[in-house]
């Protein structure tokens, strides 16, 4: 792929404005290369994964309506008049259930995975009083997964559905996320209460 990240992430902070949004792209791709290097892919392919996480949201913010005139549809569009390879785009319309696209492939399994799950792990490291992904633990994540009143907007049933597709058990699964996740704390203002000024 002649695709640099550099240029992935300038695509990102084009269309997407909002942190929050941003940090969930950058999320995505850290735990989407952690199973890169757990599934043991090629150098190349590694990078490729990791694009797919950054921008597999992209234009959601420009594009927040579901179907085919808005998420994912707009940005598989964008990124294919861009050159990107189908086997990124087919992973980014799979991680829609609504698209109706199979997710054949272990990247397509990878990004549907950590997709919601690195949602309610930023929600669980953000209530801890120290806001750190490093003191984070499974099980607190997942006594949060089980109380369906916090992060409401985070479909559990994605996240089991994604652990069971990659056939790795739910606790595991967390605990690997939290660790991709942990590579960029820092960037993802997550990193501890001194790290973020108090």
């Amino acid at each position: 792929m002649d695709k640099t990240r550099t240029e992935a992430l300038a695509l990102l902070q084009q269309y997407t404005k909002g942190e929050s949004l941003r940090k969930h792209g950058l999320s995505v791709e850290a735990a989407v290369r952690w199973y890169a290097r757990y599934f043991d892919v090629s150098k190349e392919e590694e990078e490729l994964w990791g694009i797919t996480g950054l921008l597999h949201d992209f234009d959601y913010e420009q594009n927040p309506t579901l179907g085919e005139n808005g998420h994912p549809y707009v940005g598989v569009s964008i990124l294919r008049e861009q050159g990107y390879p189908e086997i990124m785009l087919d992973a980014i319309l799979g991680h829609a259930n609504y698209s109706g696209v199979p997710r054949n492939s272990q990247l397509s399994k990878v990004l549907y995975a950590c997709d919601e799950l690195t949602g309610l792990i930023t929600a669980s490291a953000l209530v801890r009083p120290d806001k750190s992904l490093h003191s984070l633990k499974v099980k607190s994540v997942k006594k949060k997964f089980k109380d369906k009143s916090f992060a409401k907007a985070i479909y559990r049933e994605d996240i089991q559905v994604g652990a069971q597709e990659l056939g790795i058990e739910l606790g595991q699964h967390i605990s690997n996320v939290i660790e991709g996740m942990r590579t960029i704390a820092q960037e993802l203002g997550l990193n501890g209460t001194e790290a973020n000024g108090g």
